[in-house]
């Protein structure tokens, strides 16, 4: 099976992504995922969308899996034989935030223990790295906010919502007035402003 990245929003599609995209007759992914790469699936394809990710092995071994961004960002990847990676939304909130993609952690509360990723959070933040949060709807930023300690006012929190679509919003604030989630669909980036 080929897992491929679709981007994170509408156009962000690589070439080699087109192609394999293009020249498959069997696609799974999500909704979204599906809607993201629509353009360029063959019209007599056919096309699955996936609501449990549970049964990846099942796939016939010449499907192709749609991932929204890049899939080895959050490990969808690991399912197939193949990988076509993806513009990710780390990628996108770096570049519209002008921070190095050298500095950031990946941490993962998608679907996760909230309480486990905010601790894995801070660690990396003592460690002077900027956090990419891949959260999920029930993930409340105040919470990694509320749990930074008496040097509080130097972090920065944005929450990147809806990267890549024309509704894109990142507001950003800091640890002690943070911004809020508006969408179900956002990341959340936090760094020291001092470093």
């Amino acid at each position: 099976m080929k897992v491929v990245g679709v981007g994170c929003g509408p156009g962000m599609l690589t070439e080699e992504a087109i192609h394999a995209i293009a020249a498959a007759m069997e696609i799974y992914g999500s909704r979204r995922a599906i809607e993201l790469a629509r353009h360029h699936i063959c019209p007599g394809a056919r096309v699955h969308e996936l609501g449990d990710y549970r049964h990846l092995h099942d796939l016939p071994p010449k499907a192709v899996l749609l991932s929204t961004g890049d899939p080895m960002l959050a490990g969808l990847g690991m399912a197939g034989s193949e990988v076509v990676p993806g513009i990710s939304s780390l990628q996108i909130a770096a570049a519209r935030l002008r921070l190095p993609l050298a500095r950031f952690s990946i941490v993962s509360a998608h679907g996760k223990d909230h309480a486990g990723a905010i601790a894995e959070a801070l660690a990396e933040l003592a460690r002077g790295k900027c956090v990419f949060l891949l959260s999920d709807p029930s993930f409340d930023p105040r919470e990694l906010a509320g749990a930074l300690d008496d040097d509080a006012g130097t972090y920065r929190i944005a929450v990147c919502e809806r990267l890549g679509y024309p509704d894109e919003r990142i507001p950003v604030g800091t640890a002690r007035d943070p911004p809020a989630a508006c969408s179900g669909l956002f990341v959340v980036v936090i760094w020291n402003d001092q470093e």
